[in-house]
């Protein structure tokens, strides 16, 4: 069994024991009303394999208290930097810079996502396979130790779980609705090619992941 297989069974071993869905709005150490987060993303415009994807398990799983991400907020979460009130123009410039030269080394990829699964606080689709996905998020955290040093790169070091979020708990409701719509729902999954990821400055004031893009660091680029 692969970690992504291992990984997976876990978290379906615990959401079928799970009693009751948390809303995964809460405020966050260091969020708060206005405030916006510097991170790199991998984003999915221009990407329709993923948006009708996500549109078939946003139609399966229509529920009371449960926020769909729309087809512009689809996102594979990967490295944060810092709340953009704590980073400076200079430091992000460089950290820009730096990510860009590593990532130009790296070569575009592809992954495959779905089905779905869930945990506590959202529904996501499955991300396979991680490695190449490994790759690029120690690039990115390489690029900002190389502005910040290694002991200011935001997040943990170690393992990490891919995945792309479909819809999030927008409140404290009973876990087995879900789960029997999860059950009934027709399992698909989607091929995309990773071609870039992206430094967002990302929100969240209105129950829902708002971003404007700051950059896009395509890969595979040291060669032309």
């Amino acid at each position: 069994m692969t970690r992504e297989q291992e990984h997976v069974a876990a978290r379906r071993e615990a959401f079928a024991h799970l009693d009751r869905m948390r809303d995964h709005w809460w405020w966050r150490p260091g969020w708060r009303l206005g405030r916006s987060f510097y991170t790199f993303h991998v984003t999915f415009d221009g990407a329709p394999e993923v948006a009708e994807l996500a549109g078939h398990y946003r139609a399966a799983l229509d529920l009371p208290g449960l926020d769909p991400v729309p087809d512009e907020g689809l996102h594979l979460t990967m490295q944060g930097i810092g709340f953009t009130d704590e980073v400076t123009d200079a430091d992000l410039a460089a950290i820009v810079e730096a990510a860009r030269v590593r990532l130009a080394c790296l070569a575009p990829f592809d992954v495959e996502l779905g089905p779905v699964d869930a945990d506590r606080e959202a529904v996501m689709l499955q991300v396979a396979p991680w490695a190449p996905l490994d790759e690029l998020r120690t690039a990115v955290r390489e690029a900002i130790g190389s502005v910040w040093g290694d002991g200011r790169v935001p997040d943990r070091v170690g393992p990490w779980t891919p995945h792309v979020s479909v819809a999030y708990s927008g409140a404290d409701a009973p876990a087995e609705p879900l789960r029997q719509r999860i059950a009934a729902a027709e399992p698909r999954t989607a091929r995309t090619t990773i071609a870039a990821a992206q430094l967002i400055n990302l929100n969240r004031d209105e129950q829902v992941y708002r971003w404007s893009t700051v950059a896009a660091l395509p890969l595979g680029t040291s060669g032309e």
